[in-house]
Order: structure tokens, then sequence, then C-alpha cells
């Protein structure tokens, strides 16, 4: 009896679907993992106040200022707190603008040191336009709006 040699009939394939699972998996991972705003993280709770929001020329150079006392200027961190490493961002951000409007954006929970910091670095570098954020006054049940 001869055993038929099937060597010969087999064609060699590339197999797709365990490469396409690990390209998906791939990209799901790093569409979960990355961060696309910075600023999205952050999470402010302004202080309430009753007013009406000021009228600005051009668009105001923001502070930030998380409830940890940490600052953003622009789209930067300051990697410290000290005056001196906020004062240099301002610099690198503004430029030589100084009569440009800067909105502090403090977190109703932020220690008063770091707002005064702030303050100071804009007063030492000669920013004197210079807002507050804040969150309006929630309405009063029975008040009519």
């Amino acid at each position: 009896m001869r055993i038929a040699d099937r060597r010969d009939d087999d064609i060699p394939e590339i197999n797709l679907v365990p490469l396409i699972d690990v390209v998906l998996c791939l990209l799901i991972f790093f569409v979960v993992t990355t961060t696309f705003d910075a600023r999205s993280v952050l999470k402010l709770e302004l202080p309430r106040a009753d007013g009406q929001p000021a009228e600005t020329k051009g668009q105001p150079l923001g502070i930030l200022i998380n409830a940890d006392g940490r600052y953003f200027v622009g789209d930067r961190e300051v990697l410290r707190t000290d005056v001196e490493s906020l004062k240099q961002a301002l610099r690198e951000v503004a430029g030589d603008d100084r009569q440009r409007t800067v909105l502090i954006r403090a977190d109703a929970r932020t220690p008063w040191q770091a707002v005064v910091t702030a303050y100071d670095a804009l007063a030492q570098l000669g920013f004197r336009k210079v807002a507050n954020a804040t969150a309006p006054q929630p309405a009063e049940p029975g008040k009519g709006a």
C-alpha cells in the first residue's frame, strides 16, 4: 500500500486575523491612555460672587491655580510654586506685552498664599490689568430669576 505525500498540495498562506486583533488592541490601549488636553484634567471650583462679566479687549492671559496651589500659565504647568518660577513662565507666555489683561482662575479651596504669590509675580513684572474669575451665585429657591 502506498501512502500519498500531500506536502506538495499545501499552499502557504498568511493569516491576518491575529495581526488585526493585536493592532486593534494597541489602538484601544493608546486611545484610552492618551491625555487629549491638560486643562480637561483640572477641576476648578470657582468662588461664588454676584457681578457682571468685565469687557476685555483681546484674549486675556490665563493663570489657573488648582486646589493644591499648583500654577498653570496659559496651557503650561509651572513646575515649582515659588515667585521666580511663576515670573519665568509669565515672561515666556506673555512676552513683552504688559498691557494684556490677566485672568486669575483660582479654585475656591486654593490656599490664599498661592493667590497672593500670583499677584506678587504679576506686580513685579508690571501687569496692572488683573481680573478674578468667579462662578455665579446659585439662585435661591423662591426667588424669580
